[in-house]
Parts: C-alpha cells; structure tokens; sequence
C-alpha cells in the first residue's frame, strides 16, 4: 500500500510542477473572475450568466486538463524510459497505472475545489442563491472526470500520444451526443444505419448524463436516486475501462 500510495503522491507532484497544468488552472480561474464583466451588460438573467459562465468555464478547462494529463502520462514515461525503473520495483503494472490514475485524478480534484471554491465564492459576493442543483452539477463533473480519465489511460496504455488524445476528445463529443445518435439512428429506415446508432449508444460513455449545469441555471430540483444512479454509472464505467487498460498494459511489450 505504501509504494501506491507514494506513486499517486508523485504523479501528483509531477502534474502540479507541469507548465501546461498551470496554464490552464490560471486561465481557468481568469475566466471565472470575467464572469463580472459580463454581468455589468447583463439585464433580468443574473444568476443564469453566472452560473452558465462559472460552470461552463469550469467544465471546460477541467475536461481539457483532464485530457492532456491522461493521455500524455504513460507516454511521457515510456519516452523518458522511466517505465523501466518503475516496472522492475516489487510492484505490479497494474498497481503502477492504476497509481497514476489516482495521481492524475488527485490533481484534477484539487483544481476543480479551488475552482468551485471561487466559484461560490462570486455567487455568494453578488447575492445570487447556491442551489443543490450547483452542487449537483459540480459534484457530477467529478464523475464525469473519472471516465474521461479512465478512457485516456485505457488509451495510453497500448498506444502514443496523439492517438490517445484523439480518441479521448472524440469520445468527449461523441459521450455528449450519444442519446442524439440513437435518436436520429432510429429514425432513419436502414438498419445497417439503425444497428450502428445503437453501438454508438452502448457502447460509448453516455456524458449527458453528468451534464447537471441546466438544473443548476433554472435552479431545478433533482431527486437523490439520479444523482445516485448517475455516480454508480460513472464509477462503474470507469472501473471497466481501468481494467481494461490494466489487461492490456500488462501484455505490452516496451523493448
């Protein structure tokens, strides 16, 4: 437990020090303090700018690290030749990438508090009302981290760089439209057509899901049992594609 525990430590550690983490947290949290100026030309939607703004900057920089981090680690590694020294110590592969996971999830969980920790920090200095449902939205782009994360790694562990990231950020829009996909897959009169729509839908990670910032704008309610439901379908989903990555980083040949 102690060598995994100091391997997540020093992914951790390797993230925070990367210029490109930085960048982004600081552009992040640029955007998120713009959100005032856009609220000065604002007239009757107050809360909805501030909350589409916070939330929607949130989503985006978090997913666009989130990317970067987990497809590029395993690459960086194998490139620096490090994966050598790390796989040759009494620790299993499995146990080696699922550290990093945890390693690069640390770093995304700790910029996302300090992004929705300013976040709420501007509702609170402009009077508009914190909901459940930002809780919610916040709490259930966590999840969707984790997938996304898990699909770079699974990515990662057989392949480069660059196709790791392509596919990750294809799975992030296709994740998003997947329920359109089915939708207008089943209108259409071929089956071929039809069949594919359906594999598009099972088989990619349905993002919608986790996507709570309406809720949070209209301030509408959401039952405990979805959000319950939501979080075991992150989990689970993640859970198989971090297996999958394990299975497969084992058979891979780095000679």
């Amino acid at each position: 437990m102690g060598p995994f525990v100091a391997l997540a430590l020093n992914g951790f550690r390797e993230a925070r020090r990367n210029r490109v983490t930085l960048l982004v947290a600081i552009f992040a949290l640029a955007m998120l303090l713009s959100t005032s100026l856009v609220l000065e030309v604002t007239v009757g939607t107050f809360d909805r700018v501030i909350t589409d703004v916070g939330l929607g900057t949130m989503s985006l920089m978090l997913v666009l690290l989130t990317i970067f981090l987990s497809s590029g680690l395993i690459s960086r590694e194998i490139e620096r030749r490090t994966i050598f020294l790390m796989v040759s110590k009494p620790l299993s592969r499995g146990a080696f990438l699922v550290g990093r996971l945890m390693g690069n999830m640390l770093t995304v969980t700790v910029l996302q508090l300090l992004m929705a920790a300013l976040f709420f920090l501007m509702m609170r200095f402009y009077g508009s009302p914190i909901s459940t449902a930002h809780l919610a939205a916040v709490g259930m782009l966590w999840f969707e981290l984790w997938v996304l994360s898990a699909v770079g790694f699974l990515m990662s562990s057989f392949s480069s760089q660059m196709v790791s990231a392509f596919v990750t950020v294809s799975t992030y829009f296709a994740g998003h439209l997947a329920s359109d996909i089915y939708a207008l897959a089943g209108r259409s009169k071929s089956d071929g057509i039809q069949a594919l729509g359906k594999a598009v839908y099972y088989l990619m990670p349905d993002l919608s899901r986790f996507n709570y910032r309406p809720h949070a704008t209209y301030y509408a309610s959401i039952a405990s049992s979805e959000l319950l439901s939501t979080a075991l379908y992150g989990m689970a989903y993640t859970g198989v594609l971090v297996a999958l990555a394990v299975i497969l980083f084992n058979r891979r040949d780095f000679r």
